[in-house]
């Protein structure tokens, strides 16, 4: 998914910089490149290198370039679940695109990081190969997947996974266990350790193409009824509050769209920001919004929330680069 390097630009004289990523990637790396058309929400500013890629050994050789020229790494794939800084983003961004998909054995399906979850589920159906269906219609790719232990209708990806493939900062490669991965609710250890997904193994059993696709078909009719697709949004924004977290009273559903609702959100404006009628966890732009409107609109939310019920919302979507 997204993971930024803290601190300055780095790497000395932009021409040095230039000179040593074409000598790594060639031509594919860009100079001040807008990175709002390449995100779902469709804001934000510029990267000051842009690499796009669609091979996993790429992003090992960008960790170690980047690391030898003391430049900031971001990495993400299909954009959503992010927003982009109006201010841009410092040193190389990757944007991790597509990649291979391989059966291994009957039981288990491999997918690089780039690829895109609806990508994955298509095929897997294709084969017979059930247990993915299940998130057709899910924005993103499977490296974002695992880094948010993406959710849908109580299921979690990081039920299904054997096992991670992960470049950690050094460059290192390492072959995780999904039970070593630390998931959790909207959680990966990757969140923790700046270590990026090259690949992930799944688990998956032998299943009748025509029902796959029956389930496929109504998760996404699902999708489509309830959530704002047709509008440009990073998806949920706020993570469900958990048990542990402030007590709710009595008939008050234990989710952010229902405390967004309940506080009378819906349709609440900022700039070209608003919440969703929809769905009260999903902040969607009319075309004019800037991540600030978002942003400011989003810490809004929260605060409504806590001075109604009491409850302190955590994102669900990752900040990247220069706000404010």
């Amino acid at each position: 998914m997204t993971e930024e390097s803290p601190g300055a630009p780095g790497g000395g004289r932009p021409e040095d910089v230039r000179h040593r990523l074409v000598e790594v990637f060639g031509e594919r790396v860009s100079a001040s490149v807008p990175l709002a058309g390449l995100t779902t929400f469709r804001t934000g500013g510029a990267a000051d290198w842009l690499l796009e890629t669609s091979d996993p050994a790429d992003i090992v050789a960008a960790v170690r370039v980047t690391r030898a020229l003391d430049l900031p790494l971001t990495v993400f794939g299909g954009g959503s679940n992010v927003l982009v800084g109006d201010g841009g983003v410092r040193g190389l961004v990757v944007r991790v695109r597509h990649g291979a998909i391989s059966a291994h054995g009957t039981s288990t399906v491999r997918a690089d990081g780039g690829v895109t979850l609806n990508g994955l589920v298509r095929w897997a159906i294709q084969r017979g190969m059930a247990g993915l269906e299940r998130w057709a219609g899910t924005p993103g790719t499977v490296g974002g997947a695992i880094y948010g232990n993406a959710h849908f209708d109580g299921l979690m990806v990081g039920d299904m996974v054997a096992e991670v493939g992960l470049v950690d900062r050094t460059g290192s490669i390492l072959r995780v266990s999904g039970s070593e991965m630390a998931f959790g609710y909207d959680e990966s250890r990757v969140q923790h350790t700046g270590e990026f997904v090259l690949w992930a193994n799944f688990d998956v059993a032998a299943g009748d193409p025509a029902k796959l696709r029956a389930a496929a078909r109504e998760s996404l009719g699902f999708r489509k009824r309830t959530q704002p697709l047709a509008q440009a949004s990073a998806g949920c924004v706020f993570q469900n509050p958990r048990v542990t977290d402030d007590s709710l009273s009595g008939g008050v559903p234990r989710t952010a769209g229902a405390l967004i609702d309940g506080a009378g959100l819906k349709g609440c404006r900022v700039g070209g920001a608003v919440v969703s009628t929809i769905h009260g966890n999903f902040i969607v732009s009319d075309g004019a919004a800037t991540s600030a409107d978002v942003r400011t609109l989003i810490e809004h939310c929260r605060s409504a929330v806590v001075d109604r019920f009491g409850v302190l919302l955590r994102e669900e979507l990752v900040y990247v680069g220069v706000f404010g």
